[in-house]
């Protein structure tokens, strides 16, 4: 009978410890760490503060998306926000958190009361990733808030031009922004499955703790360079600077669902990697914290095979015209700078008092040309040059403008007025919310790298 009960205890005893308890131990002891307790605090408030004081000074950052909206609504604060946290905060976030989650064991030696506290490896890296996940959603749930709370209490809620010149009203600028960090979720994920995979990979090495930074700012320097579409939407960070299509008019979804898509592949192949990696570790050894060999057969070579088959994918599935080339075309131009021209024309119209003019009635359209005619009208470049052409009713003329424009790779576009001054030129123009500079005058916009819109 004695035996029979210390046969039950041993069999209780070593009983793995539920999914649910070891997820709230790991929290807990991430919470604890008081670099990550900083970080909440500084995602929650952070954000609020930089918004709420940019958006009252004159000189605003206008080079970034939805800059130069600053202090004529709240909700642009917030998406200058998200597309500094995608190219900057996020991964550092993602670094400190997930590529340290396993290292931080090695460090201090901690394996085997943890092993035997769990008794299931398995269980272990489910609850560490989780508690790893949970910590990063804080932060990203952290900066959108506070930097939507920043930018309505320091400005308002007033409506947002979209990057096609339509203006959005409240309501419809609350839900695409909401969308907007959605969409950058994806991205993160795929960051955070990065870092799990270093961390377990790499060990105590100072290598696994950057990764994810490493592999953002590889992502970075890739969009700048003259990639092929195909190539460019296969990187998983591109959803991080997609979600500007959102703000169009039909909205282009194209590249910013196949961003998303391919992030969360890598998200769900780097993460399952890390844990083949973890569930192959041999922990009896104290001096080891993995196989280098290990590390680039399962780790590395499977990623670098996965973008491969992205690229491949991607190449298939968007039209043939646009996969291998920079999906910047005369044509695109033209349309994109037609569109904004002719919403803005009205908000124009509209506050300087002026008889109001419909779209149809403008009939706008646009003559690009890049280099000054010597080169092909394609692909990225500050030597974009417009002419702007529109009808006013019962006005017999036809009223022309020029724009410079600056055209990214990834399509976003800067067009400065160069003329006549009356249209696009610089001067103040009284609104409800104070004096703001022409509409006209400089703006911003969107050329949608895939032919998926209409033309119409």
């Amino acid at each position: 009978m004695t035996a029979m009960l210390e046969q039950t205890e041993q069999t209780a005893a070593a009983r793995p410890v539920s999914v649910a308890r070891a997820y709230r131990f790991e929290l807990v002891k991430l919470l604890a760490q008081w670099r990550v307790r900083l970080l909440v605090l500084a995602c929650w408030i952070a954000p609020g503060l930089f918004v709420a004081v940019v958006s009252q000074q004159s000189s605003l950052p206008v080079d970034t998306v939805f800059g130069r909206w600053m202090n004529a609504t709240g909700w642009a604060g917030s998406l200058v926000m998200l597309g500094f946290a995608g190219a900057w905060a996020l991964p550092l976030l993602t670094s400190l958190v997930a590529g340290d989650v396993f290292a931080s064991e090695d460090r201090f030696g901690t394996w085997r009361h943890l092993l035997v506290a769990v008794s299931s490896p398995r269980r272990i890296f489910t609850a560490k990733a989780l508690a790893s996940l949970t910590v990063i959603l804080v932060f990203v749930v952290g900066m959108a808030v506070s930097s939507v709370a920043g930018g309505v209490l320091a400005v308002g809620g007033r409506p947002l031009a979209g990057l096609d010149g339509h203006l959005l009203d409240p309501g419809d600028a609350a839900g695409k922004v909401f969308l907007a960090w959605l969409c950058g979720l994806a991205p993160t994920l795929a960051l955070a499955a990065i870092g799990l995979l270093g961390s377990v990979a790499l060990g105590r090495s100072p290598m696994g703790l950057l990764l994810p930074a490493v592999v953002a700012l590889a992502m970075q320097l890739a969009q700048t360079l003259p990639l092929p579409v195909a190539v460019r939407l296969s990187l998983p960070g591109y959803a991080f600077i997609a979600w500007p299509g959102l703000f169009t008019s039909p909205a282009q979804l194209g590249p910013l669902l196949i961003g998303v898509v391919v992030s969360l592949v890598w998200a769900l192949t780097a993460t399952l990697l890390a844990c083949l990696l973890f569930l192959r570790r041999d922990f009896t050894n104290l001096t080891s914290d993995g196989s280098a060999r290990r590390a680039i057969t399962v780790g590395a070579l499977p990623l670098a095979g996965l973008a491969v088959v992205t690229v491949a994918v991607v190449t298939v599935a968007v039209p043939s015209v646009d996969a291998l080339g920079s999906g910047i075309g005369q044509d695109k131009v033209q349309r994109s700078l037609a569109t904004a021209f002719a919403h803005l024309y009205r908000l124009q119209t509209k506050e300087l008092n002026r008889p109001d003019v419909t779209e149809a009635q403008l009939a706008a359209t646009a003559a690009c040309t890049k280099g000054g005619g010597l080169v092909a009208s394609e692909g990225p470049g500050n030597d974009w040059r417009c002419v702007v052409s529109w009808h006013l009713p019962d006005v017999a003329a036809t009223g022309t403008a020029i724009y410079q424009l600056d055209v990214g790779p990834d399509g976003r576009y800067v067009a400065d007025g160069d003329g006549p001054k009356e249209v696009n030129g610089y001067f103040q123009v009284r609104t409800p919310a104070g004096d703001e500079p022409n509409p006209l005058w400089q703006f911003d916009g969107n050329v949608e790298l895939l032919s998926t819109t209409s033309k119409g």
